[in-house]
């Protein structure tokens, strides 16, 4: 059975340490107001109704939160959630660790690519995400890594990317 990847969407991003900005301050909510949008955008305009977070702090977490408020809006809507393996959140914070269960209480769907860690197990995972979706949506800036290399391979698979630069804030849509 072949997946369709029409009215999936999934994000990958920077993590907290590799951004010149802290969570709520007035970057971040500049970010994320222009997140909010888009994905209003994708909803609305484009009919994607399925979400796909990979977990990780920054970009993951605060996308996978934005699904789950704007699913009081849109009841049509879905998050899934593809962790990379089990103990993902192992050497987070304990206030990290709690935001974490508390969207994995209210994601509709979870994916888990293995039981343990390996060196590939987020490969596999970011994989799995741009696989089954068509629109990727990522906070980059152009720094090598694993965002890097999700969109490398999302244009491989000609995907449709929306880029936020979480230096300028300013927006980069490939519509493929």
């Amino acid at each position: 059975m072949r997946v369709t990847t029409e009215n999936y969407c999934c994000f990958t991003g920077l993590r907290p340490q590799k951004l010149n900005f802290k969570e709520d301050s007035k970057k971040h909510n500049i970010i994320m107001s222009r997140c909010e949008k888009y994905i209003i955008q994708l909803i609305e305009g484009y009919n994607v109704t399925n979400f796909i977070s990979g977990m990780a702090l920054g970009w993951d977490i605060w996308c996978a939160e934005e699904i789950l408020k704007l699913r009081d809006r849109y009841s049509s809507i879905s998050l899934e959630c593809a962790i990379p393996c089990l103990g993902q959140d192992k050497y987070w914070s304990e206030s990290d660790k709690h935001r974490y269960v508390e969207i994995l209480s209210k994601a509709d769907n979870i994916i888990q690519m293995q039981e343990k860690y390996t060196s590939d197990c987020m490969i596999k995972r970011n994989r799995y995400m741009v696989d089954k979706s068509l629109y990727v949506f990522a906070l980059w800036d152009r720094q090598v890594g694993g965002t890097a290399s999700t969109i490398k391979y999302a244009l491989e698979k000609e995907r449709r990317i929306i880029i936020i630069n979480p230096i300028t804030s300013e927006i980069l849509v490939n519509k493929r």
